[in-house]
């Protein structure tokens, strides 16, 4: 049994062969015109296509079910970039993903409210730790160093109660306490 297309094919062929001479219309290609040239429309069309995008091999790069539109990833990027800086697409797909990981987590993060409607105040909370990356990492460093400080004095006030109470009968190598 044949299916649509291969009928009207045939029936296609059956009709150039009776009128040779006779042009054939396909009605199916609306880009057609009359006379059987492709409108300008197809062509505006395929303009306004995405382009397909190929890696360093030359391989085409199919869209791997990225989060964000590309285009509007790679757009941001330039525009936060030096203008002499290019992005390998490895890159703009990377990025791409990190960015959906992050929106996950706060999501996931703005989940945890018991409420149904999402506040300002929640996201807010939920964005704290991107948006202020750069004030946390300055309290990281600044309670390391106290850190290191506070063993400083440890070690110091170690090394005195070494000193100080040392008494005559014990070994220093036995000192079990410190």
């Amino acid at each position: 049994m044949l299916d649509n297309n291969e009928e009207e094919y045939k029936e296609m062929n059956e009709e150039a062969n009776e009128n040779p001479t006779e042009e054939i219309k396909d009605d199916s290609n609306p880009n057609l015109s009359e006379e059987g040239e492709v409108s300008t429309d197809l062509v505006e069309e395929s303009e306004n296509e995405i382009v397909e995008e190929f890696d360093e091999d030359g391989q085409p790069i199919e869209d791997e079910g990225l989060p964000f539109a590309k285009a509007e990833v790679v757009r941001l990027m330039k525009k936060n970039l030096d203008k002499d800086k290019m992005i390998r697409e490895r890159v703009k797909v990377e990025m791409n993903k990190f960015l959906g990981e992050v929106l996950e987590r706060v999501c996931e993060q703005l989940n945890d409210y018991p409420y149904t409607t999402i506040e300002y105040e929640m996201l807010k909370e939920s964005i704290y730790p991107y948006t202020n990356i750069k004030r946390i990492n300055e309290e990281k460093f600044r309670i390391l160093k106290h850190l290191e400080a506070i063993k400083a004095d440890c070690d110091a006030l170690t090394m005195d109660v070494k000193k100080s109470l040392k008494l005559k009968d014990v070994d220093d190598d036995s000192d079990e306490i410190f």
